[in-house]
C-alpha cells in the first residue's frame, strides 16, 4: 500500500509540472521573433484626370478617410507619403487624426526608402503609387502580388512585419470598394 501511495503521489507531481510547463505558453527564444518594426503600404486614393499633380476625387477623399478609420487603432507612429498631392491628401485625414506630420520620402529611390524602414522601430503608414507600393513591399521582405491596375484599383493595403532578426512577413488586404 505504501508503495501504490508514492506512485500516487509521484504521478500527481508530474502531471503538475507537465500542466504548469504547458502553461507557460512560448518559450523565451519564439518572443524574440516578433516583429519591431510594422509597415503598412497604401497607393494613394481615387485621383481626379488632371495631368499635373492630380488632387483626390470625391472619391478618393472618401477612400482617404476609411483609410484614416482603418488605421486609427494600429499604433501608427510614422507616416510617409510621396511629395504628390494626391498621396499627401491619401495621408493626411490619418496624421490630423493621430496628430502626426507627414514625412516626404523619393519613390524615385525604393531602396533607400527601404532600408530607412527596416531600420526605424515602430509602426508606419506609407503612401505610395501604382508602379511604387509593390516594388516597395517586395523590398522589405514581402510579397508584392499581381501590379496593380492603374485605372481602377486603390483598394489594396499591405502590411509588412519585419522581426528582429530582420526577417519579414506580408499580408496583403482591401478596403473601400473596389
Amino acid at each position: 500500500m505504501f508503495g501504490f501511495r508514492k506512485l500516487v503521489m509521484f504521478m500527481a507531481v508530474i502531471m503538475a509540472a507537465l500542466w504548469l510547463v504547458a502553461c507557460q505558453g512560448t518559450p523565451p527564444a519564439a518572443d524574440e521573433a516578433k516583429f519591431q518594426t510594422q509597415i503598412y503600404l497604401v497607393r494613394h486614393a481615387e485621383k481626379t484626370k488632371d495631368k499635373n499633380d492630380p488632387a483626390l476625387t470625391i472619391a478618393g477623399q472618401e477612400r482617404a478617410q476609411l483609410l484614416a478609420e482603418k488605421l486609427a487603432d494600429a499604433g501608427i507612429t510614422r507616416i510617409h507619403s510621396s511629395d504628390y498631392t494626391r498621396t499627401r491628401d491619401t495621408a493626411q485625414p490619418l496624421a490630423d487624426r493621430l496628430g502626426l506630420t507627414v514625412e516626404l520620402y523619393d519613390p524615385r529611390d525604393l531602396p533607400a526608402m527601404a532600408e530607412k524602414l527596416k531600420g526605424a522601430i515602430g509602426t508606419h503608414l506609407v503612401v505610395g503609387h501604382s508602379n511604387t507600393t509593390p516594388p516597395l513591399t517586395e523590398l522589405l521582405g514581402g510579397e508584392g502580388g499581381e501590379p496593380i491596375v492603374e485605372a481602377t484599383e486603390y483598394d489594396r493595403l499591405y502590411r509588412v512585419d519585419i522581426t528582429k532578426d530582420g526577417s519579414a512577413s506580408s499580408k496583403l488586404m482591401r478596403f473601400g470598394a473596389r
